[in-house]
């Protein structure tokens, strides 16, 4: 996934101009050679703005330039993936990356409006970026299913993982959280502005939302709102992400709003007390081993498909 930055739109009507100036004087490719066809890969071409547009990704990821190979070997690898999942007959719906893009624009504190402006503020076609979601998606689909079992993570090796951070164990407290989860729901086919729509009513919803017994009343009078019964979920059963959004989520509040394929969706949490048990190290453990099986085996598939692709560079 895209490591966006957190200053992309807080400051970006400041920065832009500057960043985009800069960005042309380096990267913009002239009308003429627009559609230059850069390399070729199973037949099908990377352009001049293709190679552009992922620079300028890169350099609003990084804070600094990429390097040519490193750009166009990006720009190959998405190419293959994508080849790859069609060759497969995986598809990748609009509303699976819409969603990642929401939750990306949720990250930034902005909208998914926001968060295109934004991004074409900086010289950035928002499609070049779901491309790219779009193949990432696929490509996760892809070798969880190619190597399902190479990616199994033994409990010999999460028992040692476990034993060399049992320090910073000691330290960690576990809780157990009561919430209520709220959906905003929006009609299928409704688009972005009701999207849109949606999540400002969820961000007006939060900020009148002070304890549970008001709140959820609140919620259940707004149009097209389920509010959905109370489910109880202790630390050890959450990943480190959904951690930090409860423990920074006071009682009697609501969590940020986040994209489902029903609509928004926000948690209230109703009650929060300390437990005992698992505080979700081993839970982190096993992702981050899951995550490096993961990353070697997806690099290993894709030089083994780079080895038989036809790459031609021009």
């Amino acid at each position: 996934m895209l490591a966006t930055p957190t200053t992309l739109v807080r400051g970006a009507h400041t920065t832009a101009a500057a960043v985009l100036l800069a960005l042309i004087l380096t990267l913009g490719p002239t009308a003429a050679a627009a559609q230059q066809v850069v390399a070729r890969v199973n037949g099908e071409p990377i352009t001049a703005v293709d190679v552009a547009q992922r620079a300028r990704l890169i350099q609003l990821s990084t804070h600094k330039p990429a390097p040519q190979k490193q750009v166009l070997d990006e720009l190959i690898d998405q190419l293959l993936k994508i080849q790859t999942a069609k060759r497969y007959k995986l598809e990748i719906t609009d509303t699976q990356v819409d969603a990642v893009l929401a939750n990306m624009a949720g990250r930034m504190r902005g909208n998914p409006q926001q968060f295109t402006q934004a991004l074409a503020s900086a010289g950035i076609s928002v499609n070049a970026l779901k491309r790219k979601i779009r193949a990432d998606l696929a490509w996760t689909e892809i070798v969880r299913g190619k190597f399902q079992s190479r990616l199994l993570v033994r409990e010999v090796d999460v028992a040692a993982a476990l034993e060399r951070r049992k320090t910073d164990e000691k330290k960690a407290v576990a809780y157990e959280y009561t919430l209520r989860p709220i959906l905003l729901v929006v009609a299928r086919g409704g688009g972005d502005g009701a999207l849109e729509a949606r999540r400002r009513e969820a961000d007006g919803l939060r900020a009148r939302f002070q304890n549970c017994d008001d709140g959820l009343r609140l919620a259940r009078g707004l149009k097209d709102v389920v509010v959905r019964e109370p489910i109880t979920r202790a630390t050890g059963d959450l990943n480190a992400k959904l951690r930090e959004v409860l423990d920074s989520t006071e009682v009697g509040r609501l969590t940020p709003p986040d994209l489902t394929p029903q609509g928004i969706e926000v948690f209230a949490l109703c009650a929060k007390k300390q437990g005992k048990g698992d505080t979700g190290a081993e839970r982190d453990v096993r992702e981050e081993l899951f995550g490096e099986k993961f990353q070697t085996e997806g690099k290993q598939y894709l030089q083994q498909l780079r080895r038989s692709a036809m790459i031609e560079i021009r």
